[in-house]
């Protein structure tokens, strides 16, 4: 890590949040006098979660799991979110700097392969502040930053430096699906963008140690939904452009969720199983394997795939152990 850079960068970072633009949505609220924006979060940090992930393609996950910590809220709120329970809503528990920096160190100590925040767009300031003392206290491994995809390419340039690993979604090739379903059409192009600066970071490969675990670079993740094939062929079409090389995680474990969702929310879904008929089944394997043909076709040649089966891989976040492992290994390389 570039410390002064960091420093700087870090700062940066912390003013914005006076006027918030941390996301495409640029809301320009004051975040440090309690304004709060679409993500409904002040200037402090609020998690839901922290442990050792064994769910995550195989480089990530190890043999001791990705470090993973879920922040609450999101930029998106998709309607279909498989994590509806802390994206859709500010709740969680409040951590500071000094306490999440802690957080970081005792995954490490638990032996965990990298440091994976999820959804970190909305705290940005916090983490990559409790990132830097971190990495003063020791840590030694691997920032995975495993985001939404809807990010602002000018926010993803004040990362340089401090992020080995970039694990966007690449949600939306259509800007009527992502219209639809997130209520940002300019998806498509923010992710784009976004991409091609990740890529710019840490190019458009993986490197892997001699245990198979990922020490820097980069996987695209793309879950496919029900009904949306042209959708997702039309997101590996806009991914190859930034490059063909870029690992793909072709995701097929969407499961309907909608009718679940305003039980857990403090703010109304904006979306509804009556108005997105299609999002009320799981994928077929005739839709998936169109898409990872498609890919396949299109040149990329490192894909991670899943099987198409009715298993729910999605966590419950009200449970104290979120995710059911024996799902563990649903990702073929």
């Amino acid at each position: 890590m570039n410390y002064p850079s960091a420093e700087k960068n870090i700062e940066t970072l912390k003013s914005i949040l006076s006027r918030c633009e941390l996301c495409p949505r640029m809301c320009h609220v004051n975040r440090t006098s309690g304004e709060r924006g679409f993500c409904s979060l002040a200037s402090g940090m609020l998690i839901s979660a922290q442990l050792p992930h064994h769910g995550e393609e195989p480089p990530l996950s190890g043999v001791k799991g990705a470090g993973t910590i879920f922040f609450s809220s999101c930029n998106l709120r998709c309607s279909y979110c498989q994590n509806y329970q802390i994206s859709h809503t500010p709740a969680g528990k409040p951590v500071s700097v000094d306490e999440l920096m802690d957080i970081m160190l005792a995954l490490q100590n638990a032996g965990c392969h990298n440091i994976e925040p999820v959804t970190p767009t909305p705290h940005l300031p916090g983490i990559m502040e409790a990132l830097f003392l971190a990495r003063k206290r020791g840590l030694s491994l691997p920032l995975v930053f495993n985001c939404g995809g809807y990010e602002r390419k000018e926010i993803i340039a004040l990362l340089d430096g401090q992020v080995e690993i970039y694990l966007p979604d690449f949600k939306y090739g259509s800007a009527e699906t992502a219209k639809n379903l997130s209520g940002v059409d300019d998806y498509p192009l923010q992710a784009f963008y976004s991409l091609k600066e990740m890529v710019r970071q840490v190019g458009d490969a993986l490197s892997i140690d001699k245990d198979g675990v990922a020490t820097g670079g980069i996987i695209v993740r793309h879950l496919v939904l029900p009904g949306c094939v042209d959708n997702s062929i039309a997101a590996l079409r806009m991914i190859r452009k930034v490059s063909p090389f870029i690992p793909l995680s072709i995701m097929s474990q969407y499961t309907p969720i909608m009718d679940a969702q305003p039980r857990f929310m403090d703010v109304k879904p904006r979306f509804s199983a009556a108005l997105h008929p299609f999002l009320c089944r799981r994928i077929t394997k005739q839709e998936y394997e169109q898409v990872v043909n498609s890919a396949l076709d299109l040149g990329f040649e490192e894909i991670y795939t899943q099987d198409v089966d009715d298993r729910t891989l999605n966590p419950d976040f009200e449970k104290e152990t979120p995710f059911d492992w024996s799902a563990k290994g649903d990702h073929n390389a």
